[in-house]
């Protein structure tokens, strides 16, 4: 069954009617393609300077311009201020909880006497191997 039987079969008795008017789509005028077109070019962004125009006068300038505009480059890469001010509150929530633990989580990562301390010696796998050798 091929994709137009199927689409017949899912009209129904409406076929004929849906056929004539695939048969006659009416094909949209040209002037109002170049409106659409026009639309369209109006909605875009406009472009962005050249960085190579820009970086001749900017090896010119002094260090604290070069440095102002790689942190701006730097903020563009991460998402602009609304993500460093998620990142400083994360980092800051970090510092604070590795200082100063709530109660809740050192009762929950403390040890009793009845937990045991395994330690794992990375090397002691490898002599077996190396007197293989």
């Amino acid at each position: 069954m091929t994709m137009t039987d199927k689409r017949k079969a899912e009209e129904g008795a409406m076929a004929p009617w849906f056929e004539a008017a695939r048969a006659d789509a009416p094909a949209p005028s040209g002037d109002w393609l170049a409106r659409m077109e026009r639309l369209a070019l109006d909605e875009m962004p406009s472009p962005r300077p050249d960085p190579v125009a820009e970086a001749a006068p900017a090896a010119r300038r002094g260090l604290g311009a070069r440095l102002g505009r790689s942190l701006r480059d730097v903020l563009g890469a991460v998402g602009g201020w609304p993500a460093m001010a998620g990142l400083v509150a994360a980092c800051a929530t970090g510092v604070w909880f590795g200082a100063v633990p709530p109660s809740g989580v050192s009762d929950w990562l403390s040890v009793s006497a009845a937990d045991s301390v395994m330690t794992l010696e990375p090397t002691s796998g490898f002599d077996d191997v190396m007197l293989g050798l």
